[in-house]
Formats: C-alpha cells, structure tokens, sequence
C-alpha cells in the first residue's frame, strides 16, 4: 500500500464502523497525526464522518484513545454534532453532548445542532438535544428557528414536541416577514397546517414583506385543500391583495395553477376580471406572460431562430426584455449585445404575440399603443407562449416576415373560457 493511500484506507474503516480493523492497521507513529487529517472540499475530519456515517464505537475510540477535539469544524463550520443530529444518530449525539459538546454550536448561516435535527423527522435526537439545554427560540441566518424549519419539512409530531417544551416557539417570523403557517401552507404540509391553527395564535391574513398571505402561498402553488382549510378555520379573504395589489387569482394565474382558479372563480366567485396593480390587470394578463423585467442597463436579449431544423419558433432566454421597445430608451442596435442566460431556455411567443393578446384585453386600436414596459414590470416568474394565429400581426418592421409556431398556456385557455 502506497504511504499516501493510507490515510484513504483509514477514511474507509472509518465511514464503514470497522473498528477492529481501523485500531490494528493505526500505527502509533500515526496517532499524532491523524486529528489533522482532512478531506473534501470542506474539510471534513475523521470526526465528521463518524458522526455522519452513525458509528458510535468509532466515535469513541477517535475522541477518548486518540483524544480528537470534538468541536473540530469543517470549512462550513460544522462540528461533528451537527452531522449527527442531522442524520438522526440519536447515540452519536448523546455521546457527544455527554462528553461536552457545546449544543447550540453554529455552522454556516447560524444553524445549531438542533436546527439541523428539525429538517429530519428525528424526534428523539430532537428531544436528546432539547434535554441537554438546546434552545428552541435561536434564529438562523434568515430568521427560521427550529420551530419555523419543521413545518417546513411537515412534521407534525416534532411540532407538537416543540410547543410543549416551548410553548411561544410559534411566534417567530423570517427576516422577510413570513411566518411557519405561511411556509407550511406553500409546501403543502396540511397535516401541519391544522396542528398551527389548532395550537398556534397567528392573524387571519397575515402578510410577510411582500404583503403575501398563507391562502395566496397555498392556491399559488397548487394546494387547494389548504386554502379550504385557511377559509374554514382561519377566515381567511379570498380576494386579499398583496404588495402589488395582486390577488391569489393573479398568482394562481401566473404559476398556471388551473385548479386554484377554478376554486376561486367557480366555487368562491371571485371575479375574474379583478384588476391587480397601479396598472389595472386582469388575471388574463398574468398567465399570458409572467415575465421578469431586467433592471436599467442590463443587457437586451435579441430574438433569434429555434436550433431544431424546421421550427419556426423564435427563442428568447428568461429575463430577456429591455426597454429595447422601439421609441426606448435603449432601442439602438448599439445596446443589444448577447449575454449567456443563466438558466436554460424556453421557447416563448414573440413581442407581436404578446401585444396582440395585451391589446384586445386593454381595447387599444393598435398593439404600438399598450404601455409594455409598465406592464411587464408586473409579471414576476418566467416566460410562456400563446396560441395567437399568426395573421393577425402586423408589426413587420419590428420582426422577421415570417409566421411562428406557438404552444397553448392551459391558464389562457381556462381563464378565456371563463371569460365567456
């Protein structure tokens, strides 16, 4: 065995729990250096990997014969507690804590021990730490505590642990304002969203930073269940408006939610022509094209030919659109230089299309006449395309003389529908 595979070797006893073999093939010679050793990107000790591979005899050995420092951090800052307690080795983290191991120890973005704990369903590593002094109200970097951080992954059972041991560990907010009934309602975690309004004290509508409340997260991202729930049990407003003035109905339509549509609209009579925003939009407009807009001086995004042969689709990245509207501010060839994207593409409709759609909705004589800029400014999410029969456009300064394939939005087609 080369000299330098023998720490590697000694890695592998390590991760696999063979003390037998890891204490015969340990010279002395190697016992002084061994604390030192590290792997991976991070940095990781011998420590670590006990702890995170859940072997206690080699915990053992590494911290009492061979006098490691238990609070050893990698290059997150993470201690070998950590790494127990976020993968549930209730043994390896008793030990830990028996011997001295600070509870409340923070690795990278202010996560304790017990934080990490909380993104698993380990309720008994939970209670081992709670037990030995870990404090349930700590924050992390972004404001969850571990009370925040289990509803987030759906636990009902750690939930109802925490309230017990403390019972004010529900009133916590993030650092932009959203409370664990809000996170809840967005991951659909149901089971946990009665456990809050059963326990827990939070407003009806209470709104985070951007003004959004727990029914708006729920219908948004599909989980109409929940929404019933907030309805029923909380009074939850159908028709609450966030920030920007948009309704759950404007943010079902921009995530293409057609069965939060259909529960507001059909079941709750929303009116789905309620308009969102200074400017005044309808719904319509909101699951035609969600559309980021770029801020002042970022790059245009030119359109250009779809790769696959035959395709008469345009292709444009996400986050394309400038003010490069003609008569903008930056309409000149001269701004238009390309720009990798940072995610991967999409095939959209063209401007013509889009105008085409904003300008019957807002009746204007002529596509040139509707406000694009604002009104983009209020599409946050990404890019989709519309079913508009080429014919009817007429821009041909502005784009090739050519006709385009473009695929149905099933928000269109439903929110048309209801149009009548």
């Amino acid at each position: 065995m080369a000299e330098q595979e023998r720490p590697r070797r000694l890695l592998r006893l390590v991760q696999e729990g063979n003390l037998d073999l890891l204490r015969d093939e340990l010279r002395l010679d190697e016992i002084p250096e061994a604390p030192c050793w590290r792997w991976g990107r991070l940095g990781d000790s011998l420590l670590h990997h006990a702890a995170r591979s859940g072997h206690q005899d080699v915990l053992e050995f590494l911290v009492q014969e061979l006098g490691m420092d238990m609070e050893v951090a990698n290059g997150d800052y993470k201690r070998p507690i950590h790494e127990a307690a976020s993968m549930g080795h209730q043994k390896c983290v008793a030990f830990l804590l028996e011997r001295g191991a600070s509870v409340d120890c923070l690795k990278k973005g202010d996560w304790t021990p017990l934080m990490m704990a909380c993104t698993r369903k380990n309720l008994e590593v939970i209670k081992t730490l709670v037990e030995h002094g870990a404090n349930p109200l700590l924050r992390n970097k972004d404001g969850w505590n571990c009370f925040h951080i289990a509803s987030r992954e759906g636990h009902p059972e750690v939930l109802q642990y925490l309230l017990d041991v403390s019972p004010n560990c529900w009133d916590t907010e993030s650092t932009t304002g959203r409370t664990p009934l809000h996170t809840a309602a967005m991951h659909g975690c149901s089971q946990v969203v009665e456990l809050l309004l059963e326990r827990c004290q939070y407003k009806a509508d209470s709104r985070d930073s951007c003004g959004v409340t727990p029914f708006m997260d729920a219908l948004q991202n599909g989980h109409i269940g929940i929404a019933q729930l907030l309805l029923e049990k909380h009074q939850a407003c159908p028709t609450a408006v966030d920030a920007l003035g948009a309704q759950a109905l404007h943010r079902a339509a921009v995530t293409a939610q057609d069965g939060s549509i259909h529960f507001l609209v059909s079941q709750l009579g929303v009116d789905v022509n309620g308009r969102a925003t200074s400017l005044q939009l309808p719904a319509l407009h909101y699951a035609a094209k969600p559309c980021t807009w770029p801020a002042p001086g970022s790059a245009w995004w030119p359109l250009r030919s779809c790769s696959r042969p035959g395709s008469r689709t345009l292709q444009m990245p996400q986050e394309c659109w400038h003010s490069s509207w003609p008569g903008g501010q930056n309409s000149s060839s001269s701004s238009r230089e390309h720009k990798a994207p940072h995610e991967e593409e999409e095939l959209i409709s063209t401007w013509a299309e889009l105008l085409l759609l904003l300008c019957s909705s807002l009746k204007q004589n002529h596509p040139r006449e509707v406000p694009l800029p604002g009104i983009l400014m209020a599409f946050p999410g990404n890019s989709h395309t519309l079913n508009i029969p080429v014919e009817k456009i007429h821009l041909d300064h502005c784009f090739p003389s050519s006709s385009w394939t473009c695929s149905p939005l099933p928000s269109i087609a439903l929110i048309s529908d209801l149009f009548g």
